[in-house]
């Protein structure tokens, strides 16, 4: 299996985040971008920190486990 890259090795300022319709616009919300292939997850509030890097296999499977309610305990929180 390869490696995934470092955060630091994407050069971010290129980077389209994309942001969810339910945050409300108060900065508190993930942002998710696609670089080199590669699925970012930012933190809005803090834009200068890094985002962790997943592959899209392992985004897929979050995404379909988010939709099918696997993660639902979430909303109470």
């Amino acid at each position: 299996m390869t490696e995934k890259p470092d955060p630091s090795m994407f050069d971010l300022t290129s980077v389209k985040w994309t942001v969810s319709k339910y945050s409300g616009g108060g900065g508190n919300c993930v942002q998710v971008a696609v670089k080199d292939g590669y699925v970012l997850i930012g933190d809005s509030q803090n834009p200068a920190r890094l985002p962790q890097v997943f592959t899209p296999a392992e985004a897929k499977a979050w995404l379909l486990g988010a939709k099918d309610t696997d993660f639902d305990f979430l909303l109470d929180l």
